[in-house]
């Protein structure tokens, strides 16, 4: 059963729709400044399309090629880091400040359909053992989330740090075990 490989494709993929949405179709850089000037909104959309994709694809061939409980679980931290919590938030900051926030129609439905069948592969395939480990990846991603939109790009090359360091141990581990 390779489900999750195959889906794991998707993040990517919808990543790059969602980008569409929010800066070609809409402004989501005029929206945030308008509500978030002390986040990290400066950063210009081509750089941040180029990371997150870039960051996508390579933990998305990191566990095509490997397809490991370490690296499913990078996978998911990554992708509810950058699209679970991500609509979250376009969603409730459109409710919370009752203006439309864009990003909002590709991240509800686009980001969670794809990641609850991602989700659903992983538990299917016994790389989730249980909803407290998905809830432990939701705690971590939206710890990051939280932290980027304070402290700015220096997190997302911490985040792919501790990804790898956590895929290197957890590989260890498992062959000493």
């Amino acid at each position: 059963m390779n489900e999750l490989k195959n889906l794991t494709v998707l993040g990517p993929l919808v990543y790059a729709i969602h980008h569409f949405e929010e800066h070609v179709v809409f402004n989501f850089i005029e929206w945030k400044v308008k509500y978030f000037w002390h986040s990290a909104a400066s950063m210009a959309t081509e750089a941040i399309l180029s990371i997150l994709t870039s960051i996508l694809i390579i933990f998305a061939l990191l566990h095509l090629v490997k397809n490991s409980r370490a690296s499913a679980l990078v996978i998911l931290f990554i992708l509810f880091t950058t699209q679970v919590i991500n609509v979250l938030f376009h969603t409730f900051f459109s409710l919370y400040y009752n203006d439309f926030s864009p990003g909002v129609v590709t991240g509800l439905f686009l980001y969670l359909p794809a990641n609850f069948f991602i989700v659903r592969a992983a538990f299917k395939e016994n790389f989730l053992e249980s909803y407290a480990g998905y809830g432990l990846i939701a705690l971590l991603g939206t710890v990051t989330f939280v932290m980027f939109e304070i402290f700015g790009p220096i997190i997302l090359g911490l985040g792919v740090i501790a990804s790898c360091l956590y895929f290197f141990w957890f590989n260890k581990r498992l062959i000493r075990g």
